[in-house]
């Protein structure tokens, strides 16, 4: 496997970041990530996340972190920890560079003030149902509300009202005065500010009115100094009203660039329809590992360099595409390929007896700790005549092209001897509960001795093995696309976790660190449950599996 780096590709934002330079429009990079601390980050977040920061490394400028805290009916503290947590571990940092809108809430206030006094804003009386149907279509105009006329001295006087609480939710709004018959839908008066009597996290009961976004954005960027804001596509529209904004206050205008939002098969990225999730408990909360939330899938085992690489494989693009969620797991996989040390577990356990093996004997058996790290060194697995295998492993009768376990058949057991199935034990109803063997003791390491012996098995000593609780994760939904479902609730996978207690794995992992993570030979890339145990007191999570189908989807397309 290749470990040279791939070279960056180059997108439309970095040529124009270039452009912006050589021409002198800016002498330096200063971009931002604006989340709104209302939910958790998903991996749709990482990729602006790692847009925005890698930007600001590569042309050695700085990356804000700035919390667009606007609706405190939404927002909390909790959410503004995890947001900060989860880009530290995505591996960027912000430095001295937090910044709230809600640091701005008083010059956003004076600002709108000035807007009054060049008649440009008025305070409204309309409801929102009503500022609905005044707007118009696409292919009809606005109509002017009926208090588009107030004066300046009543705008004024009513603004500062709204301010001290004097009215109730819903019953005013400040507007920009624009053009309501504007092509645009955005420039048809859009509301400035809204009557919310709700304390905010950070400010208290300071303010009841607040600013709404397309008022908050572009001018807390101005006050920061950024001059790329990047954003995605869905506020290609709004950037004629960002520039409006800034243009009527007459301050430093920074540039705003879209691009296309990450769509991920099986996946849905609205935090809206992830809250639905939690809030139902169709999930177990934000960091269930099936969730695409950054908390999640770090639970599940994914490491930040593997969405780092997921994000520069996917691009920088304009327009919106649906990514397979094989790539993500694909980058996963690569990763933990190189780092994961390997262990072997028996998720569906088979009791197998060596017959000619002597009781009570214990053997410690050399195993590789990771073929692809010469530096992981080996490690001891204890040997004893009582193992596990799986339950697959074994077949009565066997099927076409079946190499593992048979009557009268030979496998190797990994990095042990080659044994041969002499017999079995069946329960009343006729199950196979234990298979006897006898082991060739010249065979040890797995020396065939010129025998043909196809099949190779894992296994781990009965009396040696820890008790563990395995989770398999599976997609959440069962179709590719659950957005473009009526009720995205209906396609959600019934098998999207299989929960096997009884598992065996080796001892070794009875001290693994939670967040640790394994490859089980033969099985998969598993990770230690960081939050909850089970009576084993070990839980762990598969990441991914063994099978890698975005790689054959490369293959079958020539790349």
């Amino acid at each position: 496997m290749s470990e040279e780096p791939r070279e960056k590709p180059s997108h439309f934002i970095r040529d124009a970041v270039v452009e912006d330079l050589q021409t002198g429009r800016f002498k330096g990079v200063v971009t931002r990530f604006p989340p709104e601390p209302n939910g958790y980050l998903h991996i749709g977040h990482a990729k602006a996340i790692a847009l925005d920061f890698g930007l600001a490394l590569e042309f050695g400028g700085r990356c804000h972190l700035r919390f667009d805290d606007t609706n405190p009916a939404k927002e909390s503290q909790e959410y503004v920890d995890a947001i900060m947590c989860d880009v530290r571990w995505l591996g960027f940092d912000w430095g001295a560079h937090l910044y709230y809108a809600s640091d701005y809430f008083q010059q956003l206030y004076d600002w709108a003030v000035q807007l009054i006094r060049a008649g440009r804003a008025y305070v409204d009386d309309l409801s929102a149902d009503q500022v609905a149907e005044y707007r118009g279509t696409l292919t009809q105009p606005g109509k002017e509300s009926p208090y588009r006329s107030r004066s300046v001295v009543e705008n004024l006087d009513l603004f500062e009202r709204m301010r001290r609480g004097e009215f109730p939710d819903g019953t005013k709004t400040l507007r920009a005065k624009i053009d309501m018959a504007a092509g645009n839908l955005n420039l048809r008066d859009p509301v400035m500010y809204r009557i919310r009597k709700t304390s905010h996290h950070r400010t208290g009961d300071a303010w009841c009115i607040y600013p709404m976004y397309d008022w908050a954005h572009g001018q807390s960027d101005s006050i920061e100094g950024v001059t790329h804001s990047l954003c995605t596509l869905e506020y290609e529209d709004h950037r004629p009203l960002y520039d409006w904004y800034l243009d009527a206050l007459g301050i430093y205008h920074p540039r705003q660039i879209e691009f296309a939002r990450l769509n991920l098969s099986h996946t849905v990225m609205s935090k809206r329809r992830l809250l639905t999730l939690v809030e139902e408990g169709l999930v177990s909360g934000w960091d269930d590992p099936r969730m695409p939330t950054l908390a999640g899938l770090r639970r599940r085992g994914y490491t930040p360099e593997a969405i780092r690489d997921f994000c520069e494989r996917i691009g920088i693009a304009k327009a919106d595409n649906l990514v397979d969620v094989a790539l993500l797991e694909h980058c996963v996989r690569e990763d933990l390929n190189r780092r994961a040390l390997r262990r072997m577990a028996v998720l569906r356990p088979l009791r197998l007896v060596i017959e000619n093996y002597p009781e009570g004997q214990v053997e410690e058996l050399e195993a590789v700790n990771n073929p692809e790290d010469s530096l992981a060194g080996t490690r001891k697995v204890p040997f004893s005549r009582v193992l596990c295998i799986e339950q697959d492993d074994f077949r009565d009768p066997p099927p076409p092209k079946y190499f593992r376990l048979s009557p009268g058949v030979e496998v190797r057991l990994r990095y042990a001897y080659i044994v041969k199935c002499t017999g079995v034990v069946r329960d009343a109803a006729g199950a196979v509960t234990e298979v006897r063997c006898t082991y060739d003791p010249a065979s040890r390491g797995g020396d065939a001795r010129g025998r043909k012996v196809k099949g190779t098995i894992h296994w781990v000593s009965a009396s040696h093995s820890v008790r563990a609780e395995v989770r398999l994760y599976d997609n959440l939904f069962s179709v590719p696309k659950p957005d473009e479902v009526e009720d995205f609730k209906s396609v959600l996978n019934r098998h999207s976790l299989e929960v096997l207690t009884g598992c065996r794995v080796e001892p070794f992992l009875a001290g693994a660190e939670p967040g640790s993570r394994y490859q089980f030979e033969r099985q998969g890339y598993f990770c230690v449950d960081s939050l909850e145990s089970s009576p084993s007191g070990l839980v762990l999570n598969r990441t991914v599996g063994l099978r890698d189908t975005w790689a054959k989807i490369e293959k079958a397309e020539g790349h």
